[in-house]
């Protein structure tokens, strides 16, 4: 064995393994979960800290979460100091946040200084105010100014996503003396792929990848190995937007600044996976009207979640509903117009949605822009005319075989035309109007389109039958 490898050879791994807690369907299985129950019930520690505090904190989430609600708490203060706090980053913030209202000050206090920093801000980011000063009062001084840094970047930025641990060292260090330092200091994340090189002050310089570290010799200068950091993220840069650099460039880690160039965290790619599902979920829920909903959020905080919107969509659907009133002498004469026109409105809404969700996501993952908007326009505006025409022959057949009158299935499949092509239309340029004006196309769009979409069809095919039969 060689020098380089017993300096830093690791301890293996003697964990027990996992125990067998999901089922086919990656649910937690029921018999798992009623020992557990019954353990907690029971005051059973010795059987937590067995069959519980060895798990990954991703399947103590999914633990927690499956619990009732009254066992959560009491499954966290059973395993006391074994309880790994980390779990929380994995549960819905409702349960978090009931969670940590039941554990005491020291206690908690006591987890967060062992945690890493990114996942100590994301449990402290949500407490109120006065439960969070109370908590890094009792940290270390040390702590303490490097988790508030932290937080004080805004919400959803690079800065409050980093980790401020990170492997920093000057230019003029060998690779020895950095070797060295690895394996001195206890002060450093518990994994890393690169070591960042700053000058005095703290100035980003380069970086240098592990791989590299081992393969040099230990006498060879830092600067003499070190690269250009692969781009480094300002911290006030939106978690969505570094997550992008990560897609695009393919990192595993990359290097968070302040506006001064200062290296002050490392955003690394666990997080940014976690930024890539919290955002594309953010997108889907917002897209339904929905905001930051949570499945443990109760039926109050759902209820306000979801009430603003309807109630949006109840003043359009009273637009819709004024367009009808203004044929209901026509609707009074011909009737197959009130069975024809819902199918219309309906058709267009969902080709609208189609786009719009397209264009949204498009929007989000920077994918649709001012260099091929135009473009885009184009081609939904000819997929909009060829289904337009498709559905529009298809529903003719329909509305005259079923009324026996040829004439109004003409006259639905031209207003069938009319709102398919409005219905694209509106489901990309909305969403591009709405981003241009710096409103979030994901919260806004779902309703001006379907508003769109019902009033011209509804427009569109009782004015052209009512002008057609001159009812």
């Amino acid at each position: 064995m060689s020098h380089l490898d017993e300096e830093l050879q690791e301890p293996v791994d003697r964990r027990e393994p996992t125990p067998e807690i999901y089922n086919e369907e990656g649910s937690v299985r029921t018999e798992f979960l009623e020992a557990v129950e019954a353990a907690i019930a029971g005051a059973d520690t010795e059987f937590l800290r067995e069959n519980i505090a060895g798990l990954h904190e991703s399947e103590i989430g999914d633990v927690i979460e499956a619990l009732p609600q009254e066992a959560r708490p009491e499954l966290v203060r059973l395993l006391g100091d074994e309880f790994d706090l980390t779990a929380l980053t994995e549960v819905d913030e409702a349960v978090r946040l009931d969670i940590i209202a039941g554990l005491p000050a020291e206690q908690l206090a006591s987890a967060i200084s062992s945690l890493e920093s990114d996942d100590a801000v994301y449990i402290l980011e949500d407490m109120d105010d006065e439960d969070r000063d109370k908590i890094l009062s009792k940290l270390s001084f040390i702590e303490r100014i490097r988790l508030t840094r932290s937080l004080d970047y805004p919400e959803s930025s690079a800065g409050r996503r980093m980790q401020t641990e990170f492997v920093a060292v000057p230019p003029f260090w060998t690779v020895g003396q950095t070797i060295d330092y690895m394996r001195k200091e206890d002060d450093l994340p518990n994994s890393f792929s690169q070591i960042f090189v700053v000058d005095p002050t703290f100035r980003l310089l380069g970086a240098v990848d592990l791989d590299k570290i081992l393969r040099t010799k230990r006498k060879t200068k830092i600067e003499a190995i070190m690269r250009e950091t692969n781009h480094p993220i300002p911290a006030e840069t939106d978690q969505e937007e570094a997550a992008q650099l990560f897609e695009q460039y393919d990192l595993l880690s990359a290097a968070v600044v302040d506006s001064n160039e200062r290296l002050v965290g490392v955003l690394t790619i666990d997080d940014v996976v976690d930024v890539i599902h919290e955002e594309a979920e953010e997108d889907i829920m917002r897209l339904g009207g929905v905001g930051d909903e949570e499945l443990s959020d109760n039926i109050k905080t759902a209820v306000r979640s979801r009430f603003g919107w309807l109630l949006i969509n109840l003043g359009t659907a009273f637009m819709s509903a004024s367009v009808i009133g203004l044929f209901d002498e026509s609707i009074e004469k011909m009737i197959a117009l009130a069975v024809l026109m819902p199918v219309v409105a309906s058709m267009g809404g969902n080709a609208g949605t189609q786009t719009m969700t397209v264009t949204v996501r498009a929007l989000a993952t920077k994918d649709l822009d001012i260099y091929n908007a135009a473009r885009i326009i184009r081609r939904e505006a000819g997929v909009g005319i060829f289904n337009g025409v498709a559905f529009a022959i298809l529903i003719a057949l329909v509305a005259g075989f079923w009324f026996q009158n040829p004439e109004l299935g003409g006259v639905v499949a031209t207003a069938m035309i009319i709102n398919m092509f409005a219905a694209a239309m509106a489901g990309i340029l909305i969403p591009l109007l709405l981003d241009r004006a710096g409103a979030d196309p994901a919260i806004s769009s779902s309703v001006f389109v379907t508003t769109t979409t019902d009033v011209i069809g509804f427009f569109s095919f009782l004015g052209i039958a009512t002008w057609w039969f001159n009812i």
